[in-house]
């Protein structure tokens, strides 16, 4: 599962039981990355509040698109965990195995729009090549419809990613097939 001690949901104590209980409630079940951040309660609360507000909170980005950035982000770390469990929505809100393959493959070889198209350039360059990130890239975002507040999200999302990949990279977390499925998205 990781490849430092966790914390099971029969042995978590006070604090640690109300965030599992939590994701639970909020989620369906409790994930393999969240824990692997059972040894701090208090962070991984932290952490699953950005996440809900990132992914499930007010956006005029539809929740297929915070889900295409996740994998776009996820493909580019070459972070198993977390393409497998974001694909895995994605799927279901598409309904279209090729456009999902070609997000978690090379998503300029898919069949995506031009606002998908440059959502994922974006990502990508944020991902891959920070510092070479220039108002051009911004633009490119406005141009196809995003607001400021919408291309706030975008980065927001795709450094979320960036941050929970490293956590599941740097910590060895697995995912199994049954793990993936039946969250509520």
């Amino acid at each position: 599962m990781a490849w430092i001690k966790v914390i099971d949901e029969a042995e978590a104590a006070e604090k640690l039981r109300e965030v599992y209980d939590d994701v639970i409630r909020e989620r369906g079940k409790l994930s393999n990355i969240m824990r692997a951040q059972s040894l701090n309660a208090e962070a991984m609360a932290r952490h699953l509040g950005l996440y809900a507000t990132l992914m499930f909170g007010e956006s005029a980005l539809t929740r297929a698109e915070r889900e295409f950035i996740a994998v776009v982000v996820s493909s580019a770390n070459r972070c198993e965990y977390c393409v497998n469990h974001h694909a895995h929505p994605l799927r279901l809100y598409w309904k279209d195995d090729e456009r999902v393959d070609a997000a978690i493959g090379d998503w300029r070889e898919g069949p995506f729009s031009p606002r998908e198209r440059a959502l994922a350039a974006y990502a990508e360059k944020l991902t891959r090549a920070p510092a070479h990130v220039a108002a051009e890239d911004v633009a490119a975002l406005r141009a196809r419809g995003l607001s400021d507040r919408d291309i706030l999200d975008v980065n927001m999302i795709t450094a979320y990613f960036n941050f929970v990949n490293r956590v599941a990279a740097g910590l060895g977390v697995e995912y199994t097939p049954e793990e993936v499925r039946g969250y509520k998205t």
